[in-house]
């Protein structure tokens, strides 16, 4: 019999689509806050778009959208819906770069958990990659608080913890043959949910046209974010995955410097330039392995 095909480890580079998509998206959801609209806002636009398209497009195609796994799906919004309220409340708070490196340490508690319980080899590279991946991230984080602004950057850490859980059932989902739209989809409506119950407190915002055009970018982007992200992680090596993650925080970076003005110091640089090693030494290691991770 023949042998089964294996997964080459460049299905993984969907995550780079993924990276460019969640920044722009993260801008629109900067900009949309500094126009009017509110956090509830944002999560609905983040996932009406997704649900609306996805469900023409199953009818169109005659596709079923009942899951595979109640289970899987049920684990995977409830810790992808609170890493997006946490990761948006940090956006909306902090330096656009700041935040994002905050909201992007998933892949390092993935690269954690792996060492710890996912059966991968536990070698001085991997643990070389953690450790300085958590150094880049307190390098960019410290020059970029201030005193008022360490509950956002707090929340934003938990957002990159719940978010490394998302992604590791996104895997599982993967593993079992769930199609990504239909992931996606589930999770729209988890998201859309989440935000008519914070619409009930806050109410309607008062957003103007630019703020309007905002939440439309960031549910298109956000679309297509998640699209090219969940297949990255259904297929993909984890880890190469992972590491590969990393570049949403230098897209952020440079849109934080060219739209808002952010300046970054060495320390920060420093920092980002360490959080790229520490993808670089995954992305090595990885592709040595006689096993994709």
């Amino acid at each position: 019999p023949l042998l089964p095909e294996r997964k080459p480890p460049m299905q993984a580079l969907w995550m780079l689509l993924a990276s460019a998509m969640f920044a722009i998206m993260g801008s629109f959801v900067k900009l949309g806050t500094e126009h009017g609209a509110t956090l509830p806002q944002v999560v609905l636009f983040r996932g009406l778009p997704s649900v609306v398209l996805l469900l023409i497009w199953a009818r169109a195609g005659r596709q079923s959208i009942v899951p595979t796994s109640w289970k899987l799906h049920l684990w995977r919004n409830l810790s992808g819906v609170t890493s997006m309220w946490l990761g948006f409340f940090a956006i909306s708070h902090l330096p656009l770069a700041t935040a994002t490196s905050l909201n992007y340490t998933a892949p390092l508690f993935i690269a954690c958990w792996m060492l710890g319980w996912g059966g991968a080899q536990r070698d001085p590279v991997r643990i070389a990659a953690v450790a300085l991946g958590f150094l880049g991230v307190i390098a960019v984080l410290r020059p970029s608080i201030n005193e008022d602004q360490w509950l956002a950057a707090v929340l934003g850490l938990g957002a990159g913890a719940m978010s490394a859980i998302a992604m590791m059932q996104i895997r599982q989902l993967g593993r079992i043959g769930e199609p990504e739209w239909r992931t996606v989809l589930f999770f729209s409506v988890a998201v859309c949910a989440s935000s008519f119950a914070g619409l009930g407190f806050e109410g309607w915002g008062r957003a103007d046209w630019t703020g309007y055009g905002s939440l439309l970018g960031v549910g298109v982007t956000g679309l297509f974010g998640q699209l090219a992200m969940t297949r990255a992680f259904g297929l993909g090596s984890a880890l190469l995955t992972a590491a590969l993650q990393y570049s949403t925080i230098i897209f952020a970076a440079l849109l934080g410097m060219g739209f808002w003005g952010d300046t970054l110091d060495g320390l920060a640089w420093a920092g980002m330039g360490l959080i790229i090693s520490a993808g670089l030494l995954s992305v090595w290691r990885t592709m040595r392995d006689p096993k994709p991770a």
